[in-house]
């Protein structure tokens, strides 16, 4: 937005202030620009938020412009203005910092000014003729911020959800597409970082999919609680000063403009101070950001080395990987994307503790609960993305060295007991460990089994799943 440092004069009940004539803002969002010069995060970055601050609104004035309470030309202002936003237009004219104080009050002004300044323009007035369309009477009428901003939020995340599950579920497919590739390359399996028994390294990959596909209906799940706003609760839930059947028309409108199932809370009290809804949504982010994690902890063992180390899979080289050690490649998709879970774990508390600092009848801490939300969900989009383009779609397996650790290992006397029995692979595995020599050879040496009865058992088709041989130990 240019300036040409031209103002308008705007007052509120604290006094004057100039304006820049540009500024679809006005008088209420100057203040909180003054008063909440905190984050990084402003409101123009998070259109999602935007787009559910113009849903509500539209919702609101259609109502109201059925219970006559809006003129058609203001109506009609109104609800241009709001498709505007919606279409991408005037989000520079959100500047209002995310986490503020006030409940989410200079976020809703912000809103109600912006609609009421372009709704003015689109009627053939100025910018702060608000006798004509105010932000306040008009746009933000039969509201509270205590319906209107929570009834946004919950807008903005849940379309946020949908644009995140597009993300989530490539992510899976990704996962589920190197677990076929993978599917016939043995590996040894491993718990507490020691030698268990074989497996392949498409089961694996198999793993991480299917660890992640489980977490997609209670995000579903979480996400539909949003879906239940509190329309027409005003203030603190009593409907003081709407008119009667306001709330179930303006729900019903929304729910006509978004096309979601949008239902009215049942009790506008207690919907009013409860924020839960945010808690179960975050908790559910938290929940994948573990497994990421995990997954992404995996990876990096996995791929370790590439002499000293697992080096079982060979992770994309994104970049040089040191200022000094020439050749060093490190593994910095995984990385960034541990630290992208960490910061959702955080955020994840920060929402939890904000949840329990409600306070009779209003939880004041909401704005802050829902930048931790939006902020996680579209970090864990990003990184879910790079993380898929330009480290798992890459990822080759090192088949020469997942076989000599499978020769190599203790652990394959596992897959040995049921056939030739306790005592003979204890045996054996005592004698490994002390001659440093394969399970494989000695097992030959002794005579206990056969090279080729040996390769059945050790076959990758029987090392996965279960199976019955018809194989005699000779001792």
């Amino acid at each position: 937005m240019k300036l040409s440092g031209k103002t308008r004069t705007e007052s509120d009940l604290l006094g004057d202030i100039q304006v820049p004539v540009e500024a679809l803002y006005g008088v209420q969002t100057l203040r909180g620009i003054e008063n909440f010069p905190i984050s990084n995060f402003h409101l123009s970055s998070y259109p999602a938020f935007i787009n559910g601050l113009a849903y509500t609104k539209l919702g609101a004035a259609m109502a109201n412009h059925e219970l006559g309470l809006l003129t058609d030309e203001q109506f009609d202002g109104i609800s241009t203005a709001c498709r505007e936003i919606l279409a991408g237009e005037h989000h520079e004219h959100f500047p209002v910092d995310m986490i503020q104080g006030g409940a989410g009050t200079t976020t809703n002004m912000n809103a109600n000014e912006v609609i009421a300044n372009r709704a003015l323009q689109l009627m053939g007035h100025e910018a702060g003729e608000y006798q004509y369309c105010s932000p306040n009477d008009h746009v933000n009428c039969s509201q509270s911020t205590n319906d209107a901003y929570p009834t946004a939020i919950h807008l903005g995340l849940y379309a946020t959800h949908q644009e995140y599950m597009k993300h989530y579920l490539l992510l899976i497919e990704s996962f589920k597409k190197k677990a076929e590739e993978f599917k016939n390359v043995l590996k040894m399996g491993r718990t507490q970082l020691e030698d268990a028994v074989p497996m392949t390294l498409g089961q694996t990959f198999g793993a991480f999919a299917a660890i992640l596909e489980d977490e997609v209906e209670h995000l579903e799940s979480a996400a539909r609680e949003f879906l239940t706003i509190n329309m027409g609760a005003t203030a603190v839930g009593t409907g003081i000063c709407s008119q009667p059947g306001y709330a179930e028309m303006c729900t019903k409108a929304i729910a006509q403009i978004t096309g979601w199932d949008i239902c009215l809370a049942r009790d506008l009290v207690a919907a009013t101070s409860d924020t839960s809804s945010m808690v179960g949504y975050s908790s559910a982010l938290r929940r994948i950001a573990t497994k990421l994690n995990k997954i992404c902890n995996d990876l990096r063992l996995l791929g370790s080395g590439p002499r000293c180390g697992l080096h079982e899979i060979d992770l994309p080289a994104r970049q040089p990987g040191s200022s000094i050690m020439p050749g060093k490649v490190n593994p910095v998709i995984p990385e960034v994307m541990n630290q992208i879970c960490y910061k959702v774990i955080g955020n994840d508390l920060c929402v939890a503790m904000s949840n329990e600092a409600a306070q009779m009848e209003l939880n004041a801490m909401e704005p802050v609960m829902a930048q931790c939300c939006f902020e996680s969900a579209e970090i864990m989009m990003n990184g879910m993305d790079v993380l898929r383009k330009y480290c798992i779609d890459g990822i080759k397996a090192n088949e020469e060295n997942c076989r000599g650790y499978i020769r190599g290992s203790i652990g394959i006397v596992t897959a040995l007991n049921p056939i030739i029995g306790y005592k003979n692979s204890t045996k054996i595995a005592k004698e490994a460990l002390q001659t440093g020599r394969s399970v494989y050879d000695l097992v030959i040496e002794h005579g206990i089994l056969t090279k080729e009865e040996l390769d059945i058992i050790l076959a990758p088709e029987n090392m996965i799943k279960p199976v019955k041989l018809n194989i005699q130990p000779r001792k």
